[in-house]
């Protein structure tokens, strides 16, 4: 009975050692296998969170206009004597642009002149014969009449004279003339235009969910693609009183420094005005959010149990305003947060993350076009 006992105790611990190993194998096979399927780490660039001055806006596009412009023309038909200007000259105020032939005008001026001082000479001479009682008032006053109407046709035509001289209404910048000597010109012709440009007006609109947001004396930053990088300050001097029931929006006028004079009517503009005080938001790259119907998502690099890598955790923020390439996080995330900027669609929770900062998107509160073999991408 003792070697039956030890031969089946003998059989029970080999079985038994057996299945514990094959256990220990099969679990070292797993393990094998899933470390052979395990997920690679996913190249990504990434930024750490950080606070930045964010100046509230409110940006349009608007059309530039002269302070003053004005197409010169002439209000009497006249042949051509004398042009006394180029083209793009600036031209002061009361400035004789052009002259017109007169000489009939100023013959008949001189006629009328010489009647006015007869019938002048010859009231003088009624009032005193009146005086002595020699005529009546009837006649004296006829005499009053005719010299009030002689003086009446002497102004008119000295008027008309000075109407043919053509002089600059205001200071500003003359335009591209093709007026010569000799021609004739009818009443209404274009001249030249004159244009003041120091200041420059600004016409824009804005929406009217923004009307609170704008002031007369808000600063206004003002750029144009015939200048990149440059930017042009001025103010908001006036607003709309009315929106337009159409569109929604209500129009505002901006007068800007030009003393360069390089910017000029007719320009397209990108207007910013600046509302309300600067705020300290959390600021990321636009790139780096992911807008879903369910909310605004970024993916948060984060330590891995063992500490050893970086996986990705999603995390939904609230989103406020936008500026450039930026956009303000007012929740969230927090400072010093590592966000994943770009490769966002191949990540889920928990894929690992190897960081590659070598191309980031852009992140410019200013951005300007990039044109060119050497823009970046």
């Amino acid at each position: 009975m003792t070697k039956r006992m030890t031969i089946v105790l003998v059989s029970a611990g080999l079985l038994l050692a057996a299945l514990v190993g094959f256990n220990i194998f099969k679990a070292n096979m797993i393990a094998k296998f899933r470390s052979q399927n395990a997920q690679p780490p996913q190249v990504v660039s990434t930024i750490i969170a950080a606070y930045s001055d964010w100046q509230p806006e409110v940006t349009s596009v608007g059309s530039m206009r002269a302070f003053r412009g004005v197409d010169v023309t002439t209000e009497v038909a006249g042949l051509v004597r004398s042009i006394n200007f180029k083209s793009g000259d600036d031209a002061k105020n009361g400035v004789v642009l052009v002259e017109l032939n007169a000489d009939t005008d100023i013959a008949q001026l001189h006629a009328l002149q010489a009647a006015a001082d007869l019938s002048q000479t010859t009231y003088a001479r009624d009032k005193m014969q009146f005086e002595a009682q020699a005529i009546s008032q009837a006649t004296l006053d006829s005499d009053a009449a005719d010299l009030k109407n002689r003086r009446a046709q002497a102004e008119a035509q000295a008027a008309l004279v000075a109407k043919k001289t053509l002089r600059a209404p205001f200071a500003g910048r003359l335009g591209i003339t093709t007026l010569n000597p000799g021609q004739y010109l009818n009443p209404g012709d274009k001249v030249v235009t004159l244009q003041a440009i120091d200041p420059i007006l600004v016409d824009f609109r804005v929406p009217q969910q923004d009307v609170a947001r704008i002031a007369i004396g808000q600063t206004v930053h003002v750029t144009t693609d015939a200048f990149p990088g440059r930017t042009f300050n001025g103010k908001v001097t006036a607003m709309d009183p009315r929106v337009d029931p159409a569109s929604r929006n209500f129009q505002v006028e901006a007068s800007v420094e030009n003393s360069d004079r390089k910017l000029l009517p007719g320009m397209f503009a990108h207007v910013a005005v600046q509302s309300g005080a600067v705020a300290h938001y959390l600021t990321l790259p636009q790139a780096a959010i992911t807008y879903n119907p369910y909310g605004a998502t970024v993916f948060v690099g984060q330590k891995s149990k063992d500490g050893k890598s970086l996986v990705a955790q999603q995390v939904f923020v609230n989103v406020g305003g936008t500026r450039g390439d930026q956009a303000a996080v007012t929740s969230g995330i927090k400072q010093g947060d590592e966000v994943v900027t770009s490769g966002q669609l191949k990540l889920k929770n928990g894929t690992p993350l190897q960081v590659n900062n070598t191309v980031e998107p852009r992140n410019d509160a200013n951005p300007t076009p990039q044109e060119g073999e050497g823009a970046e991408p």
